[in-house]
């Protein structure tokens, strides 16, 4: 099996050079991606089956892997949810699939976000995940724009071993990833 591009830029490039920059004695030492986690919420559309078979459909034809549908588990009457209600989709990717997506989202999806300066070095959870939100799904390349019923977002959240925001900066920057600068606080 042909092992996924970034995985091999990893192994090959990225681990050796943060076990020089960093110290590290063992390869095993240096961070690594655990899992990526792409979540679409349907929002005011829950009831819409039109849009939320097409969510499914966009979502599985961007990871490769069938969407995992989130329910309601609170009936919430200003919304109009009941218990059981689909309100939302999900995938975690995991091994090569994670890889191969990261690549995908790195060389080609940001890069066709309109006015794209990077992504916010900022979006760190303080033990080593970065989450990125996407406005519009119409910027990977899988997905037909004739086809799209409706414009929806998602959270893309890269889970990785690393101990700290810095170990997992360097660890993101080292794959490609393009961060901008520093945003400004609303």
């Amino acid at each position: 099996m042909i092992k996924p591009r970034l995985k091999k830029k990893y192994e090959d490039e990225v681990v050796p050079a943060i076990m020089a920059e960093r110290g590290y004695r063992n390869r095993y030492q240096v961070p690594h991606l655990v899992k990526i986690a792409i979540n679409s919420g349907l929002g005011r559309y829950h009831d819409d089956i039109k849009v939320f078979d097409a969510t499914v459909d966009e979502l599985a034809a961007v990871t490769g892997q069938r969407p995992v549908v989130s329910r309601a588990k609170r009936s919430v009457a200003n919304f109009k949810v009941r218990i059981g209600m689909p309100s939302g989709v999900r995938v975690t990717l995991r091994r090569d699939r994670m890889y191969e997506f990261l690549d995908r989202l790195i060389s080609f999806s940001l890069p066709r976000v309109r006015d794209f300066r990077g992504l916010d070095p900022e979006s760190f959870d303080g033990h080593g995940n970065y989450t990125l939100g996407i406005t519009e799904q119409i910027i990977f390349p899988e997905v037909d724009y004739d086809k799209v019923v409706k414009i929806t977002g998602m959270n893309v959240t890269i889970a990785t071993s690393a101990g700290s925001d810095e170990e997992a900066r360097n660890l993101l920057t080292a794959l490609g990833m393009p961060f901008g600068r520093p945003r400004a606080h609303r």
